[in-house]
């Protein structure tokens, strides 16, 4: 099924200045929101203390919530995990493993006071404060890291011009993803760092696609300005685009829905950061390498000095 007809040309970068102010709104909000609001950091990264009880009959969460406000701890996380009968319990409080044993305890001791049935403590895991810095740490290397290597990977295999514009399209998409997630106040942990790096992934590999088809028009193409070609190559290259995202947006969506509550941040993510994604392999990547001055010339093949040509 052809999801684009055949012939069918959209003036892509007729609109790139409307894009441009909306993706700048969209940033200012977003960086607005990490500097009012700040990210929910999840106990990965600020520390504490996570219990997982399990239940002979499905608890409400509601009574469980009372059960720990009733015992002193209002500002305890409480969700499901696995099956219905699994609660997961996540405390920001406890400064030392000791401290954590403690609490544990407590909790243990409280919920087992507001149900009937038996509760079984099944796991304890504590993050101090300071391993949680270093979490906090080591995540924004990676992601400069990863920033920085692709770079030098895209300078190498096309041009300085088209590594800009790949990493200012992460930059945007990452900046986007994360402000929603402050923006909303969604907790931000581990599997949530996980996917960001995973939509820098998906994200450079449309826009290589992209830059790819555009190099090849370039080349072959005799006529036209680089506004005609890097059109022309969008439309060309719409309908992987669309599929790809398509395809991958069900399983998200899927797993968002189906998967339980722990794996929501993580898809929530990758939901964000395929659609952004989507849209800067088409406005942003492609505009910021027609900004910057992109030619024919740039992207010929360079031609080896000292061959002979002995053909008659």
């Amino acid at each position: 099924m052809q999801i684009i007809k055949s012939g069918q040309q959209f003036d892509f970068m007729g609109k790139r200045r409307l894009a441009m102010v909306v993706s700048l709104v969209v940033i200012v909000i977003a960086v607005g929101s990490l500097i009012a609001r700040g990210l929910d950091l999840g106990i990965d990264f600020t520390g504490g203390t996570l219990i997982e009880v399990g239940y002979e009959e499905p608890p409400a969460l509601e009574s469980v919530r009372a059960a720990l406000v009733n015992g002193g701890y209002g500002e305890a996380s409480v969700q499901q995990f696995g099956t219905p009968r699994d609660v997961l319990i996540r405390l920001a409080s406890g400064s030392e493993e000791g401290d954590s044993a403690r609490l544990s305890n407590e909790v243990f001791a409280a919920l087992s006071e507001a149900v009937d049935g038996a509760v079984e403590l099944r796991r304890v895991e504590f993050v101090g404060p300071q391993v949680g810095d270093e979490l906090t740490e080591d995540g924004a290397l990676a992601v400069l890291v990863a920033l920085m290597a692709i770079l030098m990977y895209v300078a190498l295999r096309f041009e300085w011009r088209f590594a800009v514009g790949s990493v200012i399209a992460l930059v945007h998409d990452v900046t986007i993803t994360v402000g929603i997630f402050a923006l909303l106040q969604v907790e931000f942990d581990l599997p949530v760092l996980a996917a960001v790096l995973a939509v820098i992934g998906y994200s450079l590999n449309d826009t290589i696609v992209v830059f790819d088809r555009i190099r090849e028009n370039f080349r072959k193409m005799r006529k036209g300005t680089p506004e005609q070609i890097v059109n022309r190559s969008l439309n060309e290259t719409l309908a992987r685009t669309l599929v790809t995202s398509t395809t991958t947006m069900l399983v998200l969506l899927a797993l968002f829905f189906l998967g339980g509550e722990i794996i929501h941040g993580f898809a929530f993510a990758l939901l964000i950061g395929v659609l952004i994604g989507t849209y800067s392999s088409i406005y942003v990547a492609s505009t910021a390498i027609l900004m910057l001055g992109v030619s024919k010339a740039d992207l010929m093949p360079v031609k080896k000095e000292g061959v002979v040509d002995d053909r008659p």
